[in-house]
């Protein structure tokens, strides 16, 4: 091949300069915006322009919208779990508050109608609470929490805002012992405040009301089968005038309770059983749930009336420890 035919190329073109270029653009450039501020030629060029572009740039734009969303969601999920853990302990709390005032609102309750009982009563009376009840099924016993060093001594009586619960009958140092009237060995006399009728009121220990099927002469010969904390009014013959819902008191026959002490109310009265009426009676105090009580002190004798012939008083009998040594007895 003869080397005529071959033909060479410039490796560079050469043509307008890059200045001259540059040039050019940028007085196009200025051009275009003196036109554009002049006569808003471009607007419409803009509108398209923005019209064919929106789509891309929302597309584009969505990933991070979704990451801010994403982010946002779980911040207010996190925010809404710990507001909603202090809602729920704030609730507790407030429900806690609400149990502990209704718990001080009925025992200042309680304590009123105390106070309103001691008020009714001549004597001087000592404030106790109850402990636990005697765990022993055969007896009808509870526990105070004062003893000899508040003062409580044996035989003293023990009331409630209702009326009579029972008897102290063991005194230790810090604590006391006090047998309820509905405890079968427990014995009041009482009367009648309608009529002044009296008896004598006993418990009737753990009772067994679920036999009402039982005749009554089998029930007549079980003695607790009245249920538990009732009372039962015997010697009351059967025709004596006593009803259904008449209220007893204290007689203060035995010189133990005070007299007019509530002490029960008649619940039913059975006249067919023999000489006597079988009386059942519901207590008037709360025999099974008081928690706060009053042990009521001992009246003061009257001193002895004067000798008739001299019209002194009597000497006062002094107690063998106090007499002085070597004395005579």
């Amino acid at each position: 091949m003869p080397a005529s035919d071959f033909q060479t190329y410039p490796v560079f073109r050469r043509g307008v300069s890059a200045k001259v270029r540059l040039l050019i653009y940028a007085t196009i450039c200025v051009v275009m915006l003196v036109a554009d501020l002049r006569f808003r030629f471009m607007d419409f060029l803009r509108e398209h322009l923005h019209t064919a572009i929106s789509p891309m740039s929302t597309i584009a734009s969505e990933p991070v919208k979704l990451l801010g969303n994403a982010t946002e969601h779980f911040s207010n999920l996190a925010d809404l779990q710990d507001e909603n853990a202090k809602l729920r302990q704030h609730q507790l709390d407030g429900a806690e508050r609400l149990l502990r005032f209704d718990e001080l609102e009925q025992e200042n309750a309680s304590l009123r109608e105390l106070l309103g009982m001691r008020k009714k009563t001549p004597v001087k009376s000592i404030t106790a609470e109850v402990l636990y009840n005697v765990p022993d099924s055969s007896s009808r016993k509870i526990i105070l929490d004062h003893g000899k060093k508040a003062g409580i001594t044996h035989g003293l009586a023990v009331v409630d805002a209702g009326g009579l619960l029972g008897q102290v009958t063991r005194v230790y140092p810090n604590q006391s012992e006090v047998t309820l009237i509905t405890d079968r060995n427990q014995a009041v006399p009482v009367q009648l405040m309608r009529n002044g009728l009296r008896g004598v009121m006993f418990g009737t220990g753990q009772g067994l009301r679920a036999l009402n099927d039982v005749s009554k002469r089998w029930q007549q010969a079980i003695q607790s089968d009245i249920g538990p904390g009732s009372l039962e009014l015997r010697f009351v013959l059967a025709n004596a005038d006593i009803q259904p819902n008449d209220r007893l008191v204290t007689s203060g026959l035995d010189g133990v309770f005070l007299p007019g002490l509530p002490v029960a109310e008649i619940e039913s009265v059975d006249r067919e059983v023999g000489a006597f009426a079988r009386i059942t009676c519901r207590p008037l105090g709360g025999v099974e749930k008081s928690l706060r009580v009053l042990v009521l002190g001992r009246t003061e004798l009257p001193p002895p009336p004067p000798n008739p012939e001299t019209g002194e008083p009597p000497p006062v009998v002094l107690p063998r420890a106090a007499r002085q040594p070597g004395g005579r007895d």
